[in-house]
């Protein structure tokens, strides 16, 4: 608290002038040196009147030593709120410091300098008040910006080049590249150290910004992971809270994704850069803080606006009171009391310290405006896949097609099957393993499941002797196409996983036609099947199962409490595996078998021009912030070209009163979450797609935290209303009452000041309080 108060005086120094000021301005109120000390006195026998006596001595002498001094401190603060004021007509906001200036004028010219000096007080602690305020408000997403990585270090050999120059690293029971060849070929061809290496300790330190992709960096214990990579060490914690408030450390293996802002654990860990700063997980987060901080909410900019009648108000409301009285003092007495802060603060750092709440619940927004939208949300619409149903599907079986195994010699190993070009899978462990590595580069959903699945399957083959012990799978060229599969080379086999048509090469109704030969059975409506093939040659059908979170329908019948009672699932599957889960969650509105263009038309939204992206699954994320679905069984991934998305926006005219949210894992529904009026995000943290494209993160993967979203928004809401509503009435009762002449200009200088604190105060609650229960 005191540290926040230091820092506040040193940004605004003048407070401490305006404040120490009054000792001489008291020692020296009636010293004037320039005329004789008796040549104001009464005459011998009058009778003392010490108003008279002022009067004249003010007359032989004008202002004295100690007036003189509050006349400087209103020129100066009188000339730096009129530079203010045009800087911020410059920036496009309206400067209405215009009655605070007219207030010190005003007082000065009716010669009450002790009501000049308050108002200078009142003006330089109401820019203090404010300094603080925002500090409060924003004091969550500061702490975001604070634990910015802002250094790495650079793995070095003895000899002064750089170690571990091969693209591959182990994972655990096998050795796979951190990206595809399209990626990091460069992996090898690092670029030449300077001199001053410190080549006994085997780093260099540099600026987070300097790293390369490719490069090999150490991160000691308790220091923040700079950028984005791969693990290369066997095994490390890590501490995610900075990303997506996950409480618990996190222990990874070889090959796991490492992000930026993640702090490492009691161990110095190895990892490769997979990306740059610029590019890193973190730095998505803290575009996403900026883009929040520096914005203005509709409301805000509307409460700026009513500045301005309510100073022509005020100016009214003085007018006559000096015109009916007769009393230029009146005058005074008015605008003393005439504050805009209510608006032109209080409601700014309402929304702030609103924004502040949502980031230290894990969620964030990209803009203020989205703050305005959560608080009048009607209608919920919710991806099925990884939004309603748990975010990484159960594997429940491998089928085998027949005859896929064939080609392989009896009793050889998964590593001799990935290795021999002859060769191809004969069990479901074989193909968990080889699939799980290719779609180990996706980040959908379903691939989540089949690449957590194919970990546990070469753990299981390491021990019986196959697979990863002895060489590592050489993987390259991994693509993913979007709403169809992921694709990839694995020791010189290609592999397909993903949809039958996909995976097959060949129409989707020929390739079911084809594979119902193999005797697979059908699956129940609630699962989900992705195919594998070998050069062409389909393999197996992997089947997984989409289970609803454990918080689902309680987190819908808390928006229903909220007064979102319209609430509708959206789903590229089948109605019977739909049906299904909205049974379980309790949506009555369902709409199945949709491609993203019909989600689209479903929130009432024309869907004009949209495209079909591809995805270099090694990045794992599309241009435009599309990732496509790697698995899924149903939709394809679109995402609207730049110049059609206020296409979308056009297309999305509807009743004023209904404000439409999308829910979805910010995967495949890039285009539907740009274009509702509120996308939420559900990710954990990892997902760089939903922060380029939703209006809403939700960073710790709870489907609770949309409820508490909109708890939150509208409690910023009443509590920036509470604050600028009462400010502004009692600003007017006063200013009513000092017309009367009922507060004189001294006082009514600290009742304006302390009016402000009370509503910036109101304002500040917002970052703490039970959320609305509306």
């Amino acid at each position: 608290m005191m540290r926040s108060v230091i820092r506040v005086l040193h940004r605004v120094p003048v407070l401490i002038v305006t404040v120490l000021s009054i000792i001489p301005v008291a020692l020296w109120w009636d010293w004037r040196p320039w005329i004789g000390s008796d040549a104001a006195r009464p005459v011998d026998g009058a009778a003392f009147d010490p108003m008279l006596w002022h009067a004249q001595a003010w007359k032989l002498g004008g202002p004295s030593v100690g007036q003189w001094l509050v006349v400087a401190l209103v020129l100066y603060t009188v000339v730096d709120a009129v530079r203010g004021m045009i800087e911020d007509l410059r920036h496009g906001h309206l400067g209405v410091d215009i009655l605070a200036v007219i207030a010190m004028l005003s007082t000065l010219a009716v010669q009450e300098y002790w009501a000049s000096w308050a108002v200078v007080l009142m003006v330089w602690s109401g820019e203090a008040i404010e300094e603080y305020a925002q500090a409060k408000a924003s004091s969550n997403l500061s702490a975001l910006v604070s634990a910015a990585p802002h250094e790495a270090h650079l793995a070095v050999a003895e000899s002064g080049a750089e170690a571990l120059s091969d693209t591959a690293v182990h994972d655990g029971d096998r050795r796979a590249p951190i990206a595809s060849t399209d990626t990091a070929g460069h992996g090898g061809s690092h670029r030449e150290l300077a001199a001053g290496v410190d080549a006994p300790s085997g780093m260099r330190t540099i600026g987070a910004e300097a790293v390369e992709i490719g490069d090999v960096l150490i991160v000691l214990p308790g220091e923040t992971v700079p950028v984005d990579g791969a693990l290369l060490s066997d095994e490390s914690t890590l501490d995610l809270s900075a990303i997506n408030g996950e409480p618990l450390p996190r222990t990874v293996y070889s090959g796991a994704r490492v992000m930026s802002g993640a702090v490492n654990g009691s161990r110095a860990l190895r990892m490769r850069a997979t990306t740059l700063a610029r590019d890193s997980q973190y730095q998505h987060i803290l575009r996403m803080v900026a883009s929040a901080r520096d914005s203005r909410a509709r409301a805000v900019t509307t409460a700026d606006r009513m500045a301005v009648p309510f100073t022509a108000l005020s100016l009214v409301i003085a007018g006559l009171a000096w015109f009916v009285s007769r009393d230029p003092t009146r005058f005074a007495q008015v605008l003393v009391l005439a504050t805009p802060c209510p608006l032109l603060i209080a409601a700014p750092v309402a929304y702030l310290a609103g924004t502040g709440r949502l980031a230290k619940a894990g969620i964030l927004v990209k803009t203020q405006d989205v703050i305005e939208n959560l608080g009048r949300v009607t209608h919920a619409f919710f991806d099925k896949t990884g939004t309603l149903t748990s975010s990484r599907p159960h594997v429940l079986r491998v089928e085998m097609a027949s005859g896929a195994g064939a080609a392989g010699q009896p009793g050889a190993s998964a590593a001799d099957s990935v290795s021999d070009p002859a060769a191809v899978p004969r069990d479901a462990d074989q193909v968990l393993a080889i699939a799980g590595l290719i779609e180990g580069y996706s980040v959908h959903i379903l691939a989540q499941g089949i690449a957590s699945a194919g970990i546990e399957a070469r753990r299981r083959l390491a021990q019986r002797g196959g697979f990863g012990n002895e060489r590592a799978a050489v993987i390259r060229d991994v693509h993913e196409d979007p709403g169809n599969g992921v694709s990839g080379t694995v020791d010189g086999r290609r592999v397909r996983v993903g949809r039958l048509g996909y995976v097959t090469a060949m129409p989707e109704s020929d390739a079911r036609a084809r594979f119902s030969h193999h005797g697979c059975r059908p699956i129940a409506p609630d699962e989900m099947a992705a195919f594998v093939s070998f050069d062409g040659r389909l393999v197996a059908r992997i089947v997984l199962r989409d289970t609803p979170r454990e918080n689902a329908r309680p987190s819908l019948d808390r928006l229903r409490e909220l007064g979102v009672v319209r609430l509708t699932m959206l789903t590229g599957d089948h109605m019977a595996s739909a049906g299904k889960v909205a049974r379980e969650v309790g949506i009555d509105d369902v709409r199945a078998d949709l491609l993203p263009q019909d989600k689209l038309r479903a929130l009432g939204i024309d869907a004009p021009d949209v495209d079909v992206l591809g995805v270099d699954a090694a990045d794992g994320a599309a241009s435009n912030g599309a990732v496509p679905n790697g698995a899924a069984s149903g939709g394809i991934a679109i995402s609207a070209r730049s110049g059609s998305r206020r296409g979308l926006r056009r297309g999305a005219r509807r009743a004023k009163a209904r404000i439409a949210m999308m829910v979805g894992d910010g995967v495949n529904d890039a285009p539907v979450l740009a274009a509702a009026d509120v996308g939420v995000a559900i990710t954990d943290g990892t997902s760089t797609a939903a922060a380029q494209s939703a209006h809403v993160v939700i960073m710790d993967d709870d489907l609770s935290a949309v409820p508490r979203a909109i708890a939150i928004a509208r409690r910023t809401q009443r509590v920036m209303l509470q604050a600028v509503v009462g400010g502004l009435a009692l600003a007017l009762a006063c200013m009513l009452a000092a017309a009367w002449d009922l507060i004189p200009v001294v006082v009514g200088a600290f009742v304006q000041e302390a009016i402000d604190v009370v509503s910036i105060l109101w304002a500040l609650t917002a970052l703490t309080g039970p959320e609305s229960r509306e």
